[in-house]
């Protein structure tokens, strides 16, 4: 490449690790450019996946000021996926596709500035999607919600079923 192309395709990398909610690094050797692109479909819009040259990349980063997260990961032919949306998504997506690929490795990556092993990003493909977290904990008020209400009725209705006890009693008294 000549220097001014180099130079575009550093600021470019640089401009998606700050841009993006995250990075993860992965190895693709082994991988067939229709597998590649089977891959960029099944990660969507939530993530830009790009093969990159590692010294340009290692410029970039550093630029960008994630070098001590990223650098040691740049061994080998790397690829990154630049999550630009729900980080969980396109977390899954990479592990499902390593499982049925087994020549994409996760190398691990950085989200939101913190440093993630391939383990630790595999957890968080475990995770549930931030949906259906919101929609569990939107349940969970209700349902609260739904027992203070109930606590809250029980002691007036407690008070009126005493009084008519009460009642009951004294006019059975009374005859």
């Amino acid at each position: 490449m000549a220097r001014p192309d180099k130079a575009a395709a550093v600021a470019e990398l640089t401009g998606e690790f700050r841009e993006s909610n995250g990075a993860v690094l992965t190895e693709y050797r082994g991988l067939t450019v229709a597998q590649i692109t089977e891959l960029r479909r099944s990660l969507g819009q939530s993530a830009r996946f790009r093969i990159v040259k590692n010294t340009l990349t290692k410029i970039a980063v550093t630029e960008a000021g994630v070098d001590e997260q990223v650098k040691d990961l740049l061994e080998g032919p790397s690829a990154i996926a630049f999550v630009h949306g729900d980080v969980v998504e396109a977390a899954k997506g990479l592990r499902d596709f390593a499982k049925a690929n087994s020549p994409l490795v996760i190398k691990g990556g950085v989200i939101d500035g913190k440093s993630m092993s391939a383990d630790d990003i595999t957890k968080l493909a475990d995770l549930e999607s931030r949906e259906v977290i919101l929609a569990k904990l939107a349940g969970a008020l209700k349902a609260k919600q739904g027992q203070a209400a109930a606590v809250f009725q029980a002691l007036p209705s407690k008070t009126v079923r005493l009084a008519q006890a009460l009642a009951d009693k004294r006019s059975q008294e009374a005859a």
